[in-house]
Formats: C-alpha cells, sequence, structure tokens
C-alpha cells in the first residue's frame, strides 16, 4: 500500500467527506458505532518517539511504505510537551549526535526560536507528515499481534478518539515503544536487574530482581518580579527540612559521581530527581506511580517556594507534567546483549550501526524515598559503539526495536537509554528495515549479508559510526581539487580532535570546484554545513516563557547554488537552494555531462563565511 498523501489533500477529502455525509441524518439503523479499518505495509513501527520517529523516516526515506503508530495525540515520547524531558547523550561536543534528530533540532531553531513546547511537538510532526510514505496513526494503540508461525502478520489496534479498529498487516515490524508491547509475539524479554556474576557487571551491586529505574514528573519555572507563596492540595505531600536533613558526600573514587535530590537552586534545574516506582511495576502500576509523583512534585515545589530562605523568590511555577516519564522497563532479547563490559571497552563491534556517550547512571529503585544518594554515575569512554545485533529478536524473524527496549543488560540500559542515543538507534533500526524489505530477507539475514550497506547508508545520512568514517562517491574522489579543498573528501564531517576537517566559504565571492579531465556525468550533490555542535546547546529550555530568541547557526549556508561547466562553456546553474537551515543537504538535478561542478554560496545566517565539511559530487 502506498501513502503518496499530502496534508491539503487529506483536508480536501474532509471537507468532501463533510459535505456528502450532509444531506442525511445518522441514526442507529444507517450508521456504525466502531468503525473497522485494515491497513498494509511494508515497515510497521509502534511508538512515537524519537525512536520510532527516527526509524519511521529512514526507512521511508530509504523506499519503504512505513505505517507509525503512536498512542499520544503528539510525537516525541519523553521529548514532547507532556513530559519536557532534556534530550541528552554524548558529553563531549565532537562526538555529537546528527542524522534526523539534528535535522529536527535546527528545523526546531528555524520554526520555533522561543523554544515553546507545543511548537517542538509539531516540528517533529512536520518531519513525519512531510514523508509521503508515512501514514501516522496517531492516539493509537496496540493491544494485539496477529502471528503467523513463528512471525509477526499483524498488529490490532484501538484509537479511541476515532471510534476505530485498525488490523495493520505489514512484512517486518518495530517495537520503539520502550515499554515492549510486542512482546505479545512470544518474543524474548528481560525486566529487571540481572545478578552481578551473569555478565560480570561490577558496578552492579545487586540483583536477581524484578526492580528498575523509576519514572519521572517535571516540573518548569518561570522567572517573575512578583513574589507570592504556593499552595499545594491537601493530597499532595508536605515537607520539612526533617524530609532533607540526611550527608551528600560526594565519591572519593575517580570516575564515579553520586547524585542527590537538588532542592536549593531552581535556576536551570530539570527536577530529575522527583522520580518514583523502581520497586513497582512501572507499567502495570503506572497510575499509582502517576499519583505519587504528583503529590512529591507539587509538595517539593511547596518547600522550595515557600521556604524562609527566599531560595525560590522570583521563580513561579509555570507548568507540571501529568504524564510521567519512564526511565526502564522491558527489554527485548536480540542475537547479543550489551553489558556494563561492552561500553567501558567502547564497544568495537563488527557491526556497529550507532552510538553512545552517556554515563552508566544506575538510578537506585527507591529514588525519591530514599535518603542519601539515589543515583550513581560511572564515567564511560567518549563513545561507545552500539551493533546491529541489539536491534533485533533472537526468536520472532519479523521484529526490530529501538529506543530503551533494545537488547541489553540493566546496566547496559543505564548508559543507552538516553534519547539522543536512542534517535540514533532509531534511525538506525529504520535503515536496515529498508534493507531488509528490498532486499526480501530478514533482519538477521541483513546482518550476514548486507551489513556493510546499512552503514554506509548510515554514514551518507550523517550518521557518525565509531572507528571508522564516510566514504565519499567515487565520483568525488576522481575529481581535481584544489588543495585547500582537499578535505572535503576526508570523510569526517565534523571538527575532530583539533583538525577543523572544512573549509570556509564567502558569499558570492568564493566557491569549491570539482574539475575531471574529461565530461562526466553529474546528476547530485551532498553538502554538509557546520551546525556548530555543543553537547546540550540545541536543547529545548527548563524554564519557560522566556522571550530570549534562538537562532540558525550562524556558518550553515542560508542560501547556495551548484553550477556546473558543460564541456568549455560558461558556468550553468542546475540546481538553487533560496532557503536552507540544514546541516545535511542531499540535491538531485537532471543528469549533465559536466567537466566542472561547484558549490558556491549565496548568504549565511549570519557568519562572514559559511564552513563546509562535505561536498560530494553525485
Amino acid at each position: 500500500m502506498k501513502f503518496a498523501f499530502r496534508l491539503s489533500a487529506s483536508i480536501l477529502f474532509l471537507l468532501a467527506s463533510m459535505a456528502g455525509h450532509a444531506q442525511e441524518m445518522r441514526t442507529e439503523q444507517n450508521s456504525r458505532i466502531i468503525n473497522e479499518v485494515t491497513l498494509e505495509g511494508d515497515f510497521i513501527v509502534a511508538g512515537g518517539g524519537l525512536a520510532g520517529v527516527c526509524a519511521a523516516v529512514s526507512a521511508a526515506r530509504h523506499g519503504a511504505d512505513v505505517i507509525l503508530i503512536q498512542d499520544r495525540p503528539m510525537l516525541g515520547g519523553n521529548a514532547s510537551s507532556e513530559m519536557r524531558m532534556g534530550i541528552v547523550g554524548v558529553l563531549k561536543d565532537q562526538y555529537s549526535e546528527a542524522g534526523i534528530l539534528e535535522e529536527m533540532q535546527l528545523r526546531n531553531f528555524y520554526y520555533n526560536p522561543l523554544q515553546r513546547y507545543t511548537i517542538w511537538d509539531d516540528v517533529i510532526l512536520t518531519t513525519v507528515v512531510e514523508e509521503p510514505r508515512i501514514k501516522l496513526l496517531l492516539n493509537t494503540s496496540v493491544e494485539d499481534v496477529v502471528m503467523d508461525g513463528d512471525r509477526i502478520a499483524a498488529v490490532k489496534c484501538w484509537n479511541g478518539n476515532a471510534y476505530t479498529k485498525y488490523l495493520i498487516k505489514g512484512k517486518l515490524f518495530a517495537d520503539c515503544t520502550g515499554d515492549g508491547i510486542l512482546r505479545l509475539s512470544g518474543a524474548k524479554f528481560r525486566r529487571g536487574r540481572e545478578f552481578p556474576g551473569e555478565f560480570g557487571e561490577t558496578y552492579l551491586q545487586t540483583g536477581g530482581d524484578a526492580h528498575t529505574m523509576g519514572n519521572s514528573i517535571l516540573l518548569q519555572l518561570r522567572k517573575t518580579d512578583e513574589d507570592h507563596p504556593f499552595i499545594a492540595p491537601e493530597w499532595a505531600y508536605h515537607f520539612t527540612d526533617d524530609d532533607f536533613n540526611y550527608e551528600t558526600p560526594k565519591s572519593t573514587i575517580p570516575g564515579v559521581k553520586f547524585n542527590y535530590k537538588r532542592i536549593y537552586n531552581p535556576k536551570d534545574n530539570n527536577f530529575w530527581w522527583i522520580e518514583f516506582g523502581g520497586l513497582y511495576d512501572t507499567i502495570f502500576d503506572a497510575p499509582d506511580i502517576q499519583l505519587e509523583l504528583k503529590r512529591i512534585a507539587y509538595g517539593i515545589w511547596e518547600y522550595m517556594k515557600n521556604n524562609p530562605d527566599g531560595r525560590c523568590k522570583g521563580y513561579e511555577l509555570d507548568w507540571i507534567g501529568s504524564l510521567p516519564g519512564k526511565r526502564e522497563s522491558t527489554r527485548f532479547i536480540g542475537p547479543h546483549i550489551l553489558t556494563q563490559n561492552d561500553v567501558l571497552s567502547g564497544g568495537h563491534f563488527e557491526d556497529v550501526v550507532a552510538y553512545g556517550g552517556w554515563t552508566l547512571d544506575d538510578h537506585d529503585p527507591e529514588a525519591f524515598h530514599k535518603k542519601g544518594r539515589i543515583s550513581v554515575e560511572y564515567a564511560t569512554p567518549d563513545y561507545f559503539g552500539i551493533p546491529f545485533d541489539c536491534l533485533y529478536s533472537v526468536n520472532v524473524p519479523n521484529l526490530m526495536f529501538a529506543g530503551r527496549d533494545i537488547s541489553c543488560t540493566h546496566m547496559g540500559l543505564s548508559a543507552t537509554r538516553v534519547m539522543a542515543t536512542t534517535a540514533l538507534l532509531g534511525q538506525a533500526c529504520g535503515t536496515g528495515a529498508a534493507v531488509a524489505i528490498e532486499k526480501g530477507v530478514t533482519p538477521a539475514q541483513v546482518r550476514a549479508e548486507y551489513i556493510g550497506l546499512v552503514q554506509d547508508m548510515l554514514e551518507d545520512d550523517d550518521c557518525m559510526l565509531p572507528y571508522r568514517w564516510r566514504k565519499p562517491s567515487e565520483l568525488t574522489m576522481s575529481a581535481l581539487v584544489p588543495a585547500e579543498c582537499e578535505v572535503l573528501r576526508n570523510g569526517i564531517d565534523r571538527k575532530w580532535d583539533e583538525a577543523d576537517n572544512g573549509v570556509w566559504v564567502a558569499p558570492g565571492d568564493e566557491s569549491v570546484v570539482y574539475s575531471w579531465k574529461k565530461p562526466v556525468t553529474v546528476s547530485g550533490a551532498r553538502l554538509v554545513f557546520d551546525s556548530m555542535f555543543k553537547v546540550r546547546s540545541k536543547r529545548m529550555r527548563k524554564l519557560e516563557a522566556t522571550t530570549e530568541r534562538v537562532a540558525v547557526p550562524a556558518p550553515i549556508a542560508r542560501s547556495y547554488r551548484i553550477d556546473v561547466k558543460l564541456k568549455k562553456g560558461p558556468w550553468t546553474t542546475v540546481y538553487e537552494c533560496p532557503l536552507n537551515y540544514l546541516r545535511l543537504n542531499k540535491v538531485a538535478f537532471e543528469p549533465v555531462q559536466a567537466t566542472d561542478v561547484r558549490v558556491v554560496v549565496t548568504d549565511t545566517w549570519g557568519a562572514e563565511k559559511a564552513h563546509i565539511f562535505a561536498f560530494d559530487a553525485l
């Protein structure tokens, strides 16, 4: 089934349908109460957080017909306006995550300079609805699966807003829900903490239980010139100084950090430590966990705001979450289970398709109600590889997964669960799925026969992979290039270890030129601009309602064109981009026989020169 539709066409169809039904009143005699719809696609993605979005978009861009199922009214999961968790990943700038995640963050800078969360929701939505091969189902929950032997044939879903039952058939399925609803297929999984000895995980002090990291509800504050006390509801907790009277010693072990509740300074505080549920079942006990977190959150703000020391003077509560963000619930089992030791060794995998760079950040299951430290962070390498073998089921041949339910131990999850990492996992999953569908094979066969192709595709889509660099196009490598532009062909599309790896091009006055001794066929170009990697610089703000605007990174080319020389003729423009705000640009034009091709920057987002990391002729 093809999904070649546009939003405007959908609106026109809706208006036409409304006009047609306006002639007859509906009654129990001529209308249905429950609608039943059957859909079919190549790749069915359950879960619309960052992992699911990146999986769906990547697969669609590589030719698969995708159905994306999300049980909430917006996309984004923990990063959405419902939960407002910060997108974090690697801790050092040069390793920053790119790919579809960076694309969405740059689109957010362009469309949402005031950093409003509801607009951020729709920036993510835009990324999905602009893909004609994606059919998006919001407010839709997976309720069951239909099996054909050991394979998933379809999922059954329910949309309570539209009173619609869906039967959704597919060739390949991905669970990006975090909770792993496609375990209904009989896929092997784990929940809880392994015994330390099972994988030799020395940072795990205890295990062999169902305990997990907890959930969090966040608060967002607003700066104000006025100052008023805060009145919490009666059912909230009402804390006193005694509740926070305990020692908070720092770790004396190199590379180990102890974390405590931070109830003293509201500035730039994301209240992650309002955490609860690790001793419960974070799926089945979700309603009770949600209410307990509300009681804690209101009580914390009452205590902080009304404290006699005035620690929160000039701040008001602007927003409090209702839907908790989850850290941990279910982990599927794949051919490889990522462990603490894999992370610490750097993840040197032959089938590497993504990477992380967060600490091994293990939260105590008692969380907020524990007096003392509630999480311990263990330092990791600057980045560590994650293999394709963690992204597909060991016993359901057409089931893949991405996000916090990948194949890993509890300790492995503590470093891979953060959203910048899950976005990379999603893009890797979607790219692998597209290859599986194109070749007519299973994910296991992709791993055995086509993993090199998947890796090349990911790198071409601006996903850096550890311990290797992108291979520029053959046409690019065969060109004659000025010495100062040679760096554009090294495959390193970012600053790295103090090396710039790019060229600076002034608008209008300068260009990057590739030449060939004999005419070659040129039909497109790939460019990577400098989006100014800086860890957390593109995160949404923790303080709401500021009027300070963000701007598209200044060295990105705001507009540019591609020119060619046809034999010994004059320069001819074959492509013109009047507005660009993205890092990665892939452009196509009618094939031409050319002896020279150049990129000419015509404007930037404020810098004197545009900074280009890659220019490939295609």
